[in-house]
């Protein structure tokens, strides 16, 4: 679903994915949350203020959320899922859209702990049936389960610890530092009927609790110099809870993270070959998203320009190359949960996205999944810098347009870039570009970035090549060569081949142009025309 112009919302059928709000001058930001909810819970779809409910539906204009970009960012934060906004205007009027991502599958989005839903008109909390049938899409949680014999004294303290100040901070409340380890636990639901899930193992197991129960929870991080085999320059294994040694990788890896050096004029950036953001939502990944009924370890093996992550499991239920940037399934829910409560997790289903986007941002290469099967994922994450003239672009941009660019967006910018075509969901985020003067339509299917975007990397020339020459040029081209033929008049298919990069419309529009300037005319019709100099 998507609607691009005012007069496609105005004539939308009436379904649970589109809200529709007058917001003349305010809209609040509580009930916003709670519109975005039950939207995420549906489906996915769209809030759209300073439009009137009833039909036949009116733009009254909205003055709502000034600044969107804010709006945006809080209620990505507070719901953990994927929120775009799109300004329309309509007769000067401004018309506010929120694009609100659907749900992950075997999650259900809440509010303060509330799962809101539609139903009519009305908001109301979610039917406990339906919610059971959420949680059961993904089918069974493995991390959720009891782990048999299994007791609090194998859980270390110290990692309890370290979540326990995220959470805190994360959630700014208070008590949570006066719970009991028990509560604690409990709160979070690694602890379910004085259990232990194989959750809090995973999270917070020592190393003989998980040999004893669960010997594959292991991460095993290799350093290699050169792709030769045999033994690694450096080996670390980590069989203990992930709390325990989520900084530590991270360590390891940043003692040999060299920087590549690029200039703007005056200014000099520094990027990283590994960008912290990214490593840790892989490793997250890795530890959310891996079957831990297979035996094997995850390894994080880094090399000079890469880091290659192996993990037991392949793509999990409804995941494939194609959605993997904009859909995601946890597999392990419990651990999902939990680490979206102390804020690991910047949104629930979306860490995947944030990896394309910075590795565009950067200008690397996008994420590959070259070796993948159905019993391992195997992610290459390239270092190196592809061409320091895509990474000014980028910055040419703007802060305040690239906050509101969705991960279609920046894949439409890479493409673009790099010569490649647009797929047809693609050319959806395209128009979207062309409206904030990011991208330019330069034929009936052909785009390419603003002219600026070109020129402030000295590839200005580029432009040229892809958009064809000016208007004025092109009808210059043509007058040139009915001078040269004016004695038999030209034919049409000639002005094809003068014009090879333009279509036969784009032709029209030029010649028809031509004839109202009295510059040329022409005898007969059809394939018997035949253009003359006047």
């Amino acid at each position: 679903m998507k609607y691009n112009t005012i007069e496609e919302l105005l004539n939308a059928p009436e379904d649970e994915h589109l809200e529709f709000k007058e917001a003349k001058t305010r809209f609040d930001y509580q009930d916003a949350l709670k519109y975005c909810c039950a939207l995420a819970n549906t489906g996915g779809g769209m809030l759209i203020l300073g439009v009137t409910n009833d039909r036949p539906r009116k733009v009254v204009g909205s003055m709502a959320f000034d600044q969107p970009e804010r709006t945006r960012e809080g209620l990505m934060n507070k719901l953990r899922i994927r929120v775009d906004f799109r300004i329309l205007e309509h007769k000067s009027k401004r018309v506010l859209i929120f694009d609100v991502a659907s749900r992950p599958i075997g999650l259900a989005v809440d509010v303060d702990g509330k799962y809101w839903w539609r139903k009519g008109d009305s908001l109301v909390t979610m039917p406990s049936e339906i919610l059971q049938k959420i949680f059961f899409e993904s089918g069974h949680d493995f991390s959720g389960d009891i782990c048999p014999g299994a007791t609090i004294n194998d859980l270390d303290k110290d990692a309890i610890e370290v979540f326990r100040q995220k959470w805190a901070e994360k959630s700014g409340n208070k008590r949570i530092q006066t719970l009991s380890v028990g509560q604690l636990l409990n709160d979070c639901e690694a602890i379910i009927d004085d259990g232990i899930t194989y959750a809090a193992l995973i999270l917070f197991g020592t190393h003989y609790a998980l040999g004893k129960y669960l010997s594959q929870s292991e991460i095993i991080f290799e350093y290699r110099s050169t792709n030769a085999s045999g033994p690694a320059q450096q080996r670390e294994e980590f069989r203990v809870g992930f709390f325990s040694y989520y900084e530590r990788i991270w360590e390891l890896i940043n003692l040999r993270n060299e920087k590549q050096h690029y200039q703007d004029g005056l200014f000099i950036f520094d990027i990283l070959t590994f960008n912290e953001r990214i490593v840790r939502e892989v490793l997250l990944n890795a530890v959310s998203h891996r079957n831990y009924q297979l035996s094997g370890s995850v390894f994080v093996r880094q090399y000079q320009d890469r880091l290659v992550i192996d993990s037991p499991g392949g793509f999990p239920i409804g995941i494939t190359l194609d959605n993997i940037h904009n859909k995601q399934f946890p597999r392990n829910r419990r651990i999902a949960e939990i680490f979206a409560l102390c804020g690991l997790v910047e949104r629930s289903g979306q860490g995947m996205n944030m990896i394309y986007e910075l590795s565009i941002k950067e200008a690397k290469s996008l994420p590959d999944f070259t070796g993948t099967d159905d019993y391992s994922v195997c992610l290459t994450l390239n270092g190196l810098v592809l061409d320091k003239r895509m990474f000014l672009l980028v910055k040419n941009i703007g802060d305040e347009k690239l906050v509101s660019l969705s991960t279609g967006d920046f894949l439409v910018i890479n493409a673009i870039f790099h010569g490649k075509k647009l797929s047809t969901e693609l050319k959806e985020n395209a128009h979207r570009l062309i409206d904030i003067g990011i991208v330019e339509r330069i034929g009936r299917n052909k785009y390419a970035l603003a002219r600026r975007l070109y020129t402030v990397t000295g590839k200005a020339g580029v432009h040229t090549r892809i958009s064809g020459l000016d208007r004025s040029t092109n009808k210059e081209l043509i007058l040139k060569h009915i001078r040269k033929n004016n004695g038999k008049g030209t034919q049409f298919r000639e002005f094809e081949q003068v014009l090879p990069s333009h279509s036969r419309d784009q032709i029209k529009v030029l010649i028809r142009e031509l004839q109202q300037n009295n510059l040329i005319y022409v005898v007969g019709k059809t394939s018997a025309a035949r253009w003359y100099i006047r």
